[in-house]
């Protein structure tokens, strides 16, 4: 009795032994991999830390593009992406690409992160070498160049300038940075005439979005949805004030002609090669009120007085009229 006792008693010893030695590397590829792809970045971070192996496992770009996808997805466009991928590229030209590696990426972890992980993680010489391995232009390597405001992209400002009233229900481009600490970020807007520099801070997530068409600020957008506009139809319209500034892209609606009454038995506003487009944030006399444009022949229209209309893109996107409706100004404008 006394022998099987101590038997027993010895293969729960070595169960506790073999237990104590196992390690999170010793879980099966798939529960691992589960565990990974539910970290937050910063945990990934850590775990980065640990050894090589796990190295190699955090710092995977299908990790990484979730968490990009999830912060990044609604203000990073492919402008923005072609502006990382420039970067990159001149990063790379500078030096051996061993050491354009370590260097750009050094660069990005002796930053002055407000992470204390990341303080933790270039402490060592030993954890600079571990990071050093991160490829320039990985995922990850990306998500921490915006996650610590080192990398401006170009993206779009909805109502500019904190909701000046000359901006209001409109969208500008502009180059942002992101600050952490208050999880907002900074507007340099270009400059335009004798304008300067303009920049803006604290600006919210809502009101950012990255650019919806692939058109330069300076550029005419080439409308491709002029026959398709019907009365009550949402869009956005180019517009600038004179031809030496960029253009805004401004939220609108189609309306109906005069000749119509608006019954929708008798429409035919929609044959006619005129449209007519109304701004309702402004007041019925206002000369901004309402406008028109040709179907056949539209490119820019205006002058000197009221501005110039560019390129027309529908929104067809629920979501995106929502935007605008919640930017809805609380009262009419002259």
């Amino acid at each position: 009795m006394s022998l099987g006792k101590e038997t027993t008693l010895t293969k729960k010893v070595e169960n506790v032994e073999d237990t104590q030695n196992m390690s999170v590397l010793d879980l099966p590829e798939l529960v691992l991999e589960c565990i990974l792809e539910r970290l937050p970045p910063a945990s990934l971070c850590q775990m980065a830390g640990v050894c090589r192996s796990m190295r190699e496992r955090c710092v995977s770009d299908h990790l990484w593009e979730r968490h990009m996808k999830q912060k990044w997805g609604r203000v990073i466009g492919p402008v923005a992406f072609r502006e990382w991928k420039w970067h990159v590229a001149s990063k790379r030209s500078i030096g051996s690409a061993r050491h354009g590696k370590q260097r750009s990426f050094m660069r990005l972890v002796s930053l002055p992160w407000p992470f204390s992980w990341m303080r933790v993680k270039v402490d060592t010489n030993n954890s600079i070498k571990q990071y050093s391995s991160l490829p320039v232009d990985s995922a990850m390597a990306w998500y921490l160049a915006l996650e610590s405001g080192n990398f401006l992209f170009p993206a779009q400002v909805y109502n500019r300038e904190n909701g000046l009233v000359g901006f209001m229900l409109s969208c500008y481009d502009a180059e942002l940075s992101y600050d952490l600490h208050s999880d907002t970020f900074q507007a340099r807007y270009p400059p335009h005439g004798r304008r300067a520099v303009s920049i803006e801070h604290a600006i919210p997530w809502e009101r950012l979005r990255a650019p919806p068409v692939d058109t330069p600020p300076h550029d005419l957008h080439i409308s491709d949805c002029l026959n398709d506009l019907h009365p009550g139809d949402h869009i956005e319209i180019q517009w600038r004030r004179n031809k030496e500034f960029p253009y805004g892209w401004w939220y609108g609606v189609v309306g109906h002609l005069e000749s119509c009454d608006g019954n929708e038995n008798y429409c035919r506003c929609q044959i006619s090669d005129t449209v007519v487009l109304e701004f309702n944030q402004y007041t019925p006399d206002s000369r901004w009120r309402r406008t028109t444009i040709s179907k056949k022949d539209h490119r820019e229209e205006g002058n000197e007085a009221d501005g110039f209309y560019g390129g027309i893109r529908k929104i067809k996107n629920a979501n995106e009229i929502s935007i605008w409706k919640n930017l809805w100004p609380s009262e009419v404008l002259d």
